[in-house]
């Protein structure tokens, strides 16, 4: 598959569910003909007292998100920036969700662009674990400060590019993999294909 026109994006959030909780730090890279060529990165302003778990994640704190930017900017540049590219990120469900979620919060809208999992692509291919540390590390990609969605944007970039030269990422567009002991999610794009997946183990 040629990596042209592809936004890879992570958030980092207060918490797990994206319709009562809020998107926290952002980063995505735009990517064109396997190039970089541009990126955004933003703490978001959040009213509230972060619960210490995320703290503990992501070394974010309340502190550092008194002068972050509205959430409102963010998502219009954010969504300036993704265009009409793909969406590319690991466990793209949680990060979907929060998108949408949020766009219909703010513009009374959600998206309908194309996009890769890198979670579900890695549970296909490869035994357990498949979280985006290990990922890089079976790759050898170097990923500094995971849980701080800049590096993990250029990690995620990364592992598309070694994953999709071993073998085309074009039959899993739109593809999302969810466990079965979870069920089928609450929320996914309507134009996904849902699919269980089996955790294989070594």
């Amino acid at each position: 598959m040629k990596l042209d026109n592809i936004t890879v994006l992570d958030f980092e959030t207060s918490g797990l569910d994206p319709a009562r909780d809020r998107v926290i730090e952002m980063a995505a890279i735009r990517c064109f003909g396997g190039e970089i060529v541009s990126q955004f990165n933003t703490l978001i302003r959040f009213d509230g007292v972060l619960p210490p778990k995320i703290t503990e994640i992501t070394g974010i704190t309340s502190t550092d998100l008194v002068n972050g930017m509205d959430e409102e900017t963010a998502f219009r540049i954010l969504n300036r920036l993704i265009g009409d590219s793909v969406i590319v990120a690991h466990n793209a469900m949680f990060d979907l969700s929060f998108l949408h979620h949020t766009l219909l919060r703010l513009a009374n809208r959600s998206f309908n662009n194309s996009f890769l999992d890198t979670l579900t692509i890695s549970r296909a291919r490869h035994t357990y674990p498949h979280n985006l540390k290990e990922m890089c590390d079976r790759y050898g990609i170097v990923l500094d400060g995971a849980h701080r969605a800049l590096n993990d944007v250029y990690g995620c970039w990364k592992l598309l590019e070694k994953m999709n030269e071993e073998q085309s990422m074009e039959p899993d567009l739109n593809v999302l993999g969810y466990m079965k002991k979870f069920g089928i999610p609450k929320w996914y794009p309507q134009h996904a294909s849902i699919v269980p997946i089996e955790i294989k183990y070594a």
